[in-house]
């Protein structure tokens, strides 16, 4: 004899796990935030900051900054732990790391 699915408990393992998954990325985008020292900042001046790499995702700027947040992630680059700043045009300063106030 077949066996009848069950559908609705399908339906409701699949929403569950969509639920986990979505709290699992808010809770690492908050790590992240907290990891890269921007916790510092407004949350508008983030919001902002996003906003604005959103808006300039030409190929070679998104791949430097792809390449800082792999040397970030990887451990490589002790000086991407601490809050790197970044000019208007996405790239960081070239003077002494910080940036003019």
């Amino acid at each position: 004899m077949r066996n009848i699915k069950n559908y609705e408990a399908q339906l409701t393992a699949l929403n569950s796990k969509r639920t986990a998954l979505k709290a699992k990325k808010v809770r690492q985008l908050g790590e992240l935030v907290v990891a890269t020292g921007a916790d510092a900042l407004d949350a508008n001046v983030v919001a902002g900051i996003l906003l604005a790499a959103m808006g300039a995702l030409d190929p070679e700027r998104k791949e430097s900054w792809h390449a800082k947040g792999a040397a970030f992630f990887q451990g490589r680059n002790k000086k991407s732990r601490n809050a790197i700043a970044f000019d208007d045009s996405g790239t960081e300063p070239s003077s002494n790391g910080h940036q003019p106030r």
